[in-house]
């Protein structure tokens, strides 16, 4: 069970409309290595993972979700005064056509998410390997991101996204070294 505080993890600003920019990062919002893709990811291998980081898995997975939520606010706010003109020059035409300016689980390409973004093999290494590199390009993503604007109040939401990816890989490549130790110890998996 969740309890839910109606407030985002960190504030989300934006200094000015800017649709190209909300283009890219909807890459975080509905890509392969976006937020959805990695809450849905970690809550489904929780399942399958010994119970020494299932709070782990359930932690993380849960906070990617309040990442989605901030890329949600980023996007809104950049598109909220958008001209449809302005949406067709970001080259968010088709997105203006189908949603208006409504969110949709699609990367910057303008492909819809789907299942097949989610590993899981079954062996908790290898799925936290799979999720180390998961943080790692969502981290580079970010980076990607800030590299392309010149929004400072934005930039400041990204770059706490993109601290939290490291914190991420770190908790995950901790956890990598708990399972090593059991299978060890107990030659199990």
């Amino acid at each position: 069970m969740w309890v839910y505080e109606k407030k985002l993890q960190y504030p989300v600003r934006v200094s000015q409309c800017n649709p190209m920019l909300a283009k890219f990062l909807i890459e975080q919002y509905g890509g392969a290595d976006g937020e959805l893709a990695a809450a849905l990811r970690y809550l489904n291998q929780r399942y399958s993972i010994p119970d020494s980081v299932i709070g782990l898995l359930t932690d993380i997975g849960t906070e990617e979700f309040a990442h989605l939520e901030m890329i949600a606010t980023m996007v809104y706010k950049l598109t909220k005064d958008a001209t449809p003109e302005q949406m067709k020059e970001a080259g968010l035409g088709a997105h203006y056509a189908n949603h208006e300016k409504a969110l949709f689980y699609n990367n910057a390409a303008g492909n819809p998410w789907t299942a097949t973004y989610i590993q899981a093999k079954g062996d908790p290494i290898a799925d936290l390997y799979e999720d180390i590199a998961a943080e790692e390009k969502a981290r580079a993503t970010y980076q990607w991101i800030i590299n392309m604007s010149d929004d400072p109040d934005l930039n400041d939401g990204l770059r706490f996204l993109r601290e939290r990816e490291i914190i991420h890989s770190q908790r995950f490549r901790e956890a990598v070294e708990i399972l090593k130790e059991e299978r060890d110890r107990k030659k199990v998996f």
